[in-house]
């Protein structure tokens, strides 16, 4: 039997189907799982009017729900990237205040800090952007980063049934 012109072998085109539909289900399920972080997160601070949300829990959320497997997305290095960085942030800040070179050095810091340390994770400026003061590593840094690991662990087993903490 001819194929029409123009139209893939039936094999073909379901092996396109089903590579397409993994990768959209793939999609849809890491980005659920960044969802209920940050929805919650945002609910909670709506709910109780106190600050529990910030933006670089949207690039945890990359992280911890798109690639779990990346040593950045590990428990260690999310929350103890975030604690790290945050006080590296807050100890320019008290030094510096919020002037150009406090954003640098507070990047580059914490960067230093968090490779020194095993905890590389995405370095967070908006301490120095929010003014913030020593209260802000305990909340919304501390809580907000505990939330993404919990939260992630307990998707992760149930939901995306993806390796979370990452083991080899």
């Amino acid at each position: 039997m001819a194929m029409p012109v123009g139209e893939p072998a039936p094999e073909i085109a379901s092996f396109w189907a089903s590579s397409i539909a993994r990768r959209w289900i793939g999609a849809g399920i890491g980005g659920l799982g960044g969802f209920i972080v940050i929805f919650l997160l945002a609910q909670l601070t709506a709910s109780f009017h106190t600050l529990l949300l910030i933006a670089p829990f949207g690039a945890s959320c990359v992280l911890v729900f798109a690639l779990p497997q990346s040593p950045l997305a590990q428990p260690r290095n999310v929350i103890g990237g975030h604690l790290i960085s945050a006080t590296v942030g807050l100890g320019v800040f008290a030094l510096l205040g919020a002037v150009p070179l406090s954003y640098g050095l507070g990047v580059g810091l914490a960067i230093a800090a968090m490779e020194l340390t095993g905890t590389l994770h995405p370095p967070a400026i908006v301490v120095i952007l929010a003014k913030a003061s020593w209260p802000f590593l305990f909340s919304p840094v501390l809580v907000g980063a505990l939330a993404i690991v919990i939260i992630a662990f307990v998707y992760h087993r149930g939901v995306s049934r993806r390796n979370y903490p990452y083991r080899q």
